[in-house]
């Protein structure tokens, strides 16, 4: 099914039918494919989990995000203040 946003807005619940029916859904920005929605049965049956991805965690041993708060604060400093 292809749908526009009008089409989300105004008629959602043919959209909802057509994921029930695992038809995926193309959204339309002024006639333009922008994403495509997939029924959450099928993404479901991929395998693996977030957590299972190699990128997961790979933060967790830094010293320096141990305080989040901080660290931020930090980033967002401008450059004017550091002198």
């Amino acid at each position: 099914m292809k749908a526009s946003i009008l089409d989300l807005r105004r008629q959602m619940s043919e959209v909802l039918k057509s994921l029930d029916h695992n038809e995926p859904v193309t959204i339309l920005h002024r006639g333009k494919e922008k994403a495509v929605l997939y029924p959450a049965k099928s993404a479901a049956s991929e395998p693996g989990a977030i957590s299972d991805h190699p990128a997961f965690g790979m933060w967790k041993n830094r010293k320096d995000l141990s305080n989040v708060d901080q660290f931020v604060r930090r980033l967002r400093k401008g450059r004017h203040d550091a002198i």
